[in-house]
């Protein structure tokens, strides 16, 4: 980076809370949002639980500040999009203009729209909200965003790639400030297909616990602002902090299987730390990729040990709160970390009973008020495509 880019706003929606305040205040409270299945029309409800946002779309809307009228043209994963990057930008008191941007990650797209009316044969709303860039469309259209916008789909690190490729904007000049983050909203299609892939835990899920069993899915939206520190000093706002390094690595392991050396998570967390300047050991807590499933939690906890040795600081998964919310995860875990530096907290990973065996590795497992400088949060996802970006005080 040669431009110093700062966070000047957040915003988040999931199961544990409807804005920032609400999340923070789950995050204290260890409150988790996991629960039963209650909206999503699904065989598998009584199977398994997941990070449900208990509104309906209708709902969604008037949370939006959208017009019912046009309900038709709104999937569950741009209303939620809308009401997090509304927050946001509300936020970091940003005026859009010609030079604001919008970088938008996902995965699911509309999917949650074409499972309702696919099997009508009139139904033909759901075929234009059906790509991922539709969401991104619709919060520009309410946003007011004109200029340049872009999606990520890179599975559960679109977030964080999201982040990486708005910072590449601002660098270039291409815009002042970026609206960027993440959104999926629950559907058929993903529980089903982690499902087939036998990594869903029908109980609460256990991230880095040696009796984990899998992942609960979850939903969402989290949105950060950013921008240069030219743009955040001409519109007269203070920074809530900085993004100090950033990586992206793949190490094309397995179509869905992390290496199980860490090799790609090893080489995001190494060079992120590299272009920060940092060393390991300032690194005060890391918000870990850590959704709970067998494979996951090794390769990561084995990228841990390589990075920083003996030296480990505090570290936990907030899926346990929110369940793996796939390309929303690293949008939503941003806005985690910016408000540890912001808040000067250190969250708890739930349901931690016994560490892995042969790692010696125990995460966080209370809430700790700390002078928080600098959080690393990892994102990695199916190809091995993995990601890391540090914010800094």
């Amino acid at each position: 980076m040669h431009k110093t880019i700062v966070v000047s706003g957040v915003g988040v929606i999931s199961a544990i809370g409807n804005n920032s305040d609400e999340n923070l205040a789950s995050l204290k409270q260890k409150k988790t949002g996991i629960g039963s299945i209650e909206l999503l029309n699904t065989v598998h409800k009584d199977e398994f639980k997941v990070g449900e946002i208990k509104f309906t779309n209708k709902e969604l809307m008037t949370m939006a500040g959208l017009d019912y009228n046009d309900y038709k043209y709104y999937t569950r994963t741009a209303l939620l999009a809308i009401i997090a990057a509304k927050e946001a930008v509300k936020d970091a008191k940003l005026t859009v203009t010609n030079k604001t941007g919008l970088v938008s990650a996902t995965t699911v797209g509309g999917m949650d729209k074409t499972e309702l009316e696919i099997s009508d044969p009139a139904a033909v709303d759901f075929i234009s909200t059906h790509p991922c860039g539709d969401s991104t469309d619709k919060v520009c259209r309410t946003l007011g965003i004109l200029g340049y916008r872009s999606t990520i789909s890179t599975a559960c690190s679109s977030g964080t790639n999201a982040i990486i490729h708005a910072i590449r904007l601002i660098d270039a000049g291409i815009v002042d400030q970026v609206v960027v983050g993440g959104v999926d909203a629950l559907s058929k299609f993903t529980l089903n297909g982690f499902n087939s892939l036998m990594i869903l835990d029908p109980d609460f899920c256990k991230p880095f616990d040696q009796d984990r069993k899998g992942l609960n899915l979850g939903e969402g939206a989290g949105f950060i602002v950013i921008e240069s520190s030219q743009s955040a000093e001409e519109r007269g706002v203070s920074p809530i902090c900085k993004i100090t390094g950033c990586a992206n690595s793949n190490d094309a392991y397995h179509q869905t299987a992390s290496s199980p050396d860490g090799d790609g998570a090893y080489s995001a967390m190494t060079e992120a730390l590299n272009m920060s300047g940092l060393l390991p050991s300032q690194i005060d807590y890391v918000n870990v990729h850590g959704t709970g499933t067998n494979n996951n939690d090794q390769s990561e906890g084995v990228a841990l040990k390589r990075v920083f040795g003996m030296q480990m600081p505090r570290f936990s998964s907030t899926k346990a709160f929110t369940g793996h919310t796939l390309g929303a995860a690293a949008g939503i875990e941003a806005v985690f970390s910016v408000l540890s530096i912001k808040e000067g907290i250190v969250y708890p990973n739930l349901n931690f009973k016994t560490p892995i065996e042969g790692f010696g590795l125990s995460p966080q497992t209370e809430v700790e008020e700390l002078e928080v400088q600098h959080v690393l949060s990892n994102s990695f996802g199916f190809g091995g495509n993995n990601s890391s970006v540090i914010f800094s005080k």
